[in-house]
């Protein structure tokens, strides 16, 4: 037996409308801080630069970058409904011929050779005995493992792979203390190339960081 789709939502989300359900994780106002950086560092370079997406649920955060800034996007999201979401945002958005949705694991999503000035990171990044704090979110959406840094791993290790020279990851990470262990990964993987910048901090559980690739 079939079961219906929860109800569609809707909410304003910067320069952007976004759709969702309960099925995908809801946007986050603060979270447009993240989008508002990464359209700054894509006004100083190449008009020609895209912008890549990993984790991007409903694809609101690197949408609105892309629209502040004028830019393409690429947008890996392993989750088929909330890739199918991320697409018709985009759509809805006028950038459907300009956003590339990949429904794929983070490590196969890109292919060899490719490369971006600026990638944002949106992964799960709560310690998995913190997500029975938000029941109503899924849980494939927040749950970073024991230590809240599974996915983030992964986001690192592909950035290490993808990010250009002189680029930046913009990481979400939940506060300072996150912030710190996420350079302790970084310094035990000096062949990665990566190097934590700027911290901007939203409260004591949310913030982003800046990864750079000199």
């Amino acid at each position: 037996m079939r079961t219906s789709a929860p109800p569609r939502r809707t909410c304003l989300f910067g320069p952007i409308t976004v759709d969702y359900d309960a099925r995908v994780l809801s946007p986050r106002p603060w979270t447009l801080a993240q989008s508002v950086w990464a359209a700054e560092l894509a006004r100083d370079r190449d008009h020609g630069d895209g912008l890549l997406e990993l984790c991007a649920g409903a694809g609101h955060i690197g949408l609105a970058a892309a629209v502040l800034a004028d830019r393409d996007l690429v947008q890996v999201e392993l989750d088929p409904v909330a890739a199918a979401y991320a697409a018709a945002n985009a759509r809805r958005a006028g950038w459907g011929r300009r956003v590339e949705i990949r429904t794929a694991a983070l490590q196969t999503a890109l292919r060899a050779g490719e490369s971006f000035p600026i990638v944002l990171a949106d992964p799960p990044y709560l310690t998995t005995s913190a997500t029975a704090r938000w029941p109503e979110d899924p849980l494939p959406a927040i749950d970073g493992g024991p230590d809240g840094l599974r996915v983030i791993r992964a986001c690192l290790q592909v950035a290490a792979e993808h990010l250009a020279h002189g680029g930046c990851l913009l990481l979400q990470v939940a506060g300072a203390g996150q912030a710190t262990r996420v350079e302790r990964v970084l310094q035990s993987n000096p062949r990665w190339g990566l190097r934590a910048g700027e911290l901007r901090t939203i409260d004591a559980d949310r913030a982003v960081l800046g990864i750079g690739r000199p």
